[in-house]
């Protein structure tokens, strides 16, 4: 079921993409047939929001807000691009799932999920969103941002139990992330989904800073079994795809 109100938004994205010089309220309204007194409601929302600017014609076009929201997408899709062909490999050599995640806010967001012929049930999807603290993916970037960004991400983190072997404790979860930033990658046991194993690895951008996290996850048991061979395999996809994004000695 459709929301009116987002839908005059995306409208109203759509015409303005089409008008670089700008368009009034009134040529607004008149154009998608929208109420003018409703039409002025939602603009005034979008501009107060930088979503829309404004000139001294009192023009409205889009805004410097839509700028940021569209780079961040850009880099999303251009991640996701170059990564999938290593991480559709990275799965036909170990034959379990495959995962790839970017930072959104101070929560895990989903970018890729490629399943395997013997696939585990998970709740993870992609465009779905996950805590940090409990997932191996959310514990690649908390072990694996810049300093100050990663105690600001803490210091706003609770810790809630989400099966009987998350972590709730902040200085254990610190001692953890040490001991995975000596290893180079980490590990969700069981914290996030009963029966879950999940070894994760970061991905790092042009600048050397994390810019995505990939995983392989899979029943503990079997994962168990070839974990050796599983983070040999992931740690050299993760190189791949990260020099496939521009990642280099400096």
């Amino acid at each position: 079921m459709s929301v009116k109100s987002a839908e005059r938004v995306l409208r109203v994205f759509e015409l303005l993409a089409q008008y670089p010089g700008g368009l009034t309220i009134k040529e607004i309204s008149e154009t998608l047939s929208f109420p003018q007194s409703s039409t002025s409601g939602l603009i005034e929302t979008l501009f107060k929001n930088s979503y829309l600017t404004t000139d001294e014609f009192r023009k409205y076009k889009l805004g410097p807000k839509l700028i940021q929201l569209g780079s961040v997408a850009m880099d999303s899709l251009e991640i996701s691009a170059q990564g999938t062909p290593y991480l559709k490999q990275l799965m036909e050599e170990v034959q379990e799932t495959v995962f790839m995640a970017e930072l959104h806010h101070s929560e895990l967001a989903y970018l890729v999920k490629i399943n395997s012929n013997r696939s585990i049930r998970t709740t993870a999807e992609p465009g779905k969103s996950k805590p940090l603290y409990c997932t191996g993916l959310g514990k690649a970037f908390l072990t694996f941002l810049p300093q100050k960004r990663r105690e600001e991400i803490l210091n706003g983190l609770k810790l809630e139990p989400i099966t009987q072997k998350t972590i709730t404790n902040k200085e254990a979860l610190v001692e953890q992330l040490e001991v995975f930033a000596a290893l180079g990658y980490s590990i969700d046991d069981e914290e996030n989904e009963e029966g879950l194993y999940c070894l994760a690895a970061p991905v790092y951008g042009v600048d050397h800073t994390i810019q995505a996290a990939i995983s392989v996850a899979g029943p503990k048991e079997r994962m168990l079994k070839q974990k050796e061979s599983i983070v040999e395999k992931l740690l050299d996809t993760a190189g791949k795809i990260s020099t496939s994004i521009g990642y280099g000695p400096i």
